[in-house]
């Protein structure tokens, strides 16, 4: 099956790699999701069920343009809690409950420039082989996240796998504004995987019932991101 295509981000802000990555995914309620989000987004369906998603991974080689990757600030783990969302002028993407980070300046930034929910907490990304592991706790409020992942072959993604994985819109609010920015970055390299040992109260912290069933699990190496600037969103 084709992969959705990317846009093209022509002049980036922002340069990364996200490596590392697991996909954690819960089915929920529409309206139990609804009910957390902003005015003028609404949750965005697979099979009748809204989807929670608890992504851990390595963020590598972020810069600006112009600017070098520079060692301890531009690699780091990162944690996101999200969900799936249709805007206003019928465009669909991510919204973010969380975003999980180990580097302070890193939270900072991305929280007064992209307005995003960053937090700052003690992580680690460990690969080995096709093993995965992860830790974190937030330095505030202690939720966090401990688990293991194995991953076997590569496999073909699927119309699930699309709508989970291949997502190049993020949303956000600034001011008393929907806005969003594109993500590109190439297909995603997808493994089926299985979680191991699995410990988080994330989804919890972001207002969400926990979660009543095992995830749904995929692991990737990752790819090369070209983050554009945010657009003011208007309605279709």
């Amino acid at each position: 099956m084709t992969a959705p295509e990317s846009p093209v981000v022509a002049r980036p802000v922002m340069y990364q790699h996200w490596r590392n990555l697991t996909f954690l995914h819960w089915r929920y309620p529409p309206d139990t999701v609804q009910a957390l989000l902003p005015p003028g987004l609404t949750v965005q369906t697979f099979d009748g069920s809204a989807w929670v998603g608890l992504i851990p991974f390595l963020m590598d080689r972020v810069r600006a343009p112009g600017i070098p990757a520079l060692p301890w600030l531009s690699r780091f783990p990162e944690t996101n809690v999200r969900t799936y969302v249709t805007a206003p002028d019928g465009s669909t993407g991510i919204w973010f409950f969380s975003l999980d980070a180990s580097r302070l300046p890193a939270v900072v930034a991305a929280r007064t420039t992209f307005r995003l929910p960053y937090v700052w907490a003690r992580m680690s990304v460990e690969a080995d082989g096709r093993r995965y592991r992860y830790r974190s706790r937030r330095w505030s409020g202690g939720a966090g996240l401990s688990a293991t992942v194995t991953f076997d072959a590569p496999m073909e993604a699927g119309p699930l796998e699309h709508f989970l994985a291949y997502r190049f819109r993020l949303y956000s609010v600034i001011g008393r504004g929907l806005v969003y920015a594109h993500a590109e970055h190439p297909p995603w390299p997808l493994h089926r995987a299985a979680v191991h040992d699995l410990r988080s109260d994330l989804v919890e912290a972001a207002g969400l019932p926990a979660p009543s069933t095992e995830p749904l699990v995929h692991a990737s190496p990752g790819v090369a991101v070209r983050i554009g600037r945010w657009h003011r969103l208007t309605a279709g």
